[in-house]
């Protein structure tokens, strides 16, 4: 379905920017305390980092929720659902790993932030989504940009 071929791409792309530039691990960074450009650099802030941080929709709690669940379920749908007689599953499969791996990174941290207390994550959970976020943001945004720009080779 084209529903699902666009929500794909959307969410992947909305999941990829809050997965790199959404300060919802900041407590992931190791100094905060220094305000040196070097820092700044190494931290990951920039022009982009500063205006997406500063965006509400990336520090409300219930956008990345909504979006995580989101993009999980549309990464679903795209392997269950076919788009102009391609094959089904393989077909999308780069953009619904990215659906679920994205949006599963983004419900992690919403988890995180709403906790009381620091939760223990498995170490299999904490390596792969939390400390490699930024990883998963970026094979969301390349998976959303070859989807929209190669619609019917296989595997985008």
């Amino acid at each position: 379905m084209l529903q699902f071929y666009f929500l794909a791409i959307l969410l992947n792309l909305i999941t990829g920017l809050i997965l790199i530039y959404a300060d919802i691990f900041s407590d992931d960074l190791e100094s905060t305390d220094n305000t040196d450009a070097a820092s700044k650099v190494a931290a990951g802030s920039g022009k982009i980092q500063e205006m997406l941080s500063n965006t509400a929709f990336f520090k409300n709690k219930t956008f990345l929720i909504v979006t995580g669940i989101l993009a999980c379920f549309t990464g679903m749908m795209k392997l269950l659902s076919v788009v102009r007689n391609d094959i089904p599953v393989i077909g999308d499969l780069l953009p619904a790993l990215a659906g679920l791996f994205g949006g599963f990174a983004v419900v992690v941290a919403y988890y995180r932030l709403s906790a009381a207390e620091k939760p223990l994550l498995p170490d299999f959970v904490n390596n792969v989504f939390v400390k490699g976020h930024k990883y998963i943001g970026i094979f969301c945004i390349v998976a959303a940009l070859l989807h929209f720009v190669f619609p019917g080779v296989l595997f985008f």
